[in-house]
């Protein structure tokens, strides 16, 4: 049993099994991701200066004023030691919090880079077709074109023309009944 675990443990393909420290503590990096932002969005805030701002006035006068309920006398060491300690710790949230929006920011981006290349690609093909429509209606017969070549091989006023033909038989009937040709 010892070999198989030693040799399970030789196998360079395969992650080692939880051991040490970090075996117990597994966090799920969006949650802490998620708890730092909610941290920052708190620390970023005009109510969160106003908590603070009470607190640090109600402390320093309770150490004052107060004289049986003095636990941090004037240099307000253990103040300093609150205030380092919320730094120390705020610090690294907000940092972790700005990190997980740097990375929403960059896939924004991404997405938007590529949307804007479809879309160029899409006017541009756009743009295509329609210079290609543009030319082939150039080169169909428009309804204008059309008429203008029919007037000219038709005369405009058709029952004139029919009226002239018949006068113009009429005359030759008339002129070819004399000379005794049957009209």
């Amino acid at each position: 049993m010892a070999d198989a675990e030693r040799r399970a443990d030789l196998r360079l393909d395969q992650p080692r099994g939880a051991r040490g420290v970090g075996s117990f503590l597994r966090l799920d990096p969006d949650a802490v991701g998620r708890f730092a932002e909610g941290i920052a969005r708190f620390l970023g805030t005009g109510r969160f200066l106003a908590v603070q701002t009470l607190i640090v006035i109600i402390w320093i006068v309770l150490n004052v004023a107060a004289v049986n309920l003095r636990w941090d006398p004037y240099p307000f060491i253990l103040l300093n030691l609150a205030f380092s300690t919320q730094a120390a710790y705020a610090a690294p949230l907000i940092l972790l919090a700005q990190n997980r929006q740097a990375d929403r920011d960059r896939v924004q981006s991404e997405e938007d880079r590529a949307r804007s290349a479809s879309t160029r690609a899409d006017t541009e093909y756009l743009a295509r077709e329609l210079a290609s429509l543009r030319v082939s209606v150039g080169e169909l017969a428009t309804r204008d074109f059309i008429r203008s070549e029919l007037s000219r091989l038709v005369p405009e006023d058709p029952e004139d023309d029919g009226a002239d033909r018949r006068k113009k038989g009429g005359k030759k009937r008339r002129d070819a009944a004399p000379d005794g040709v049957p009209g």
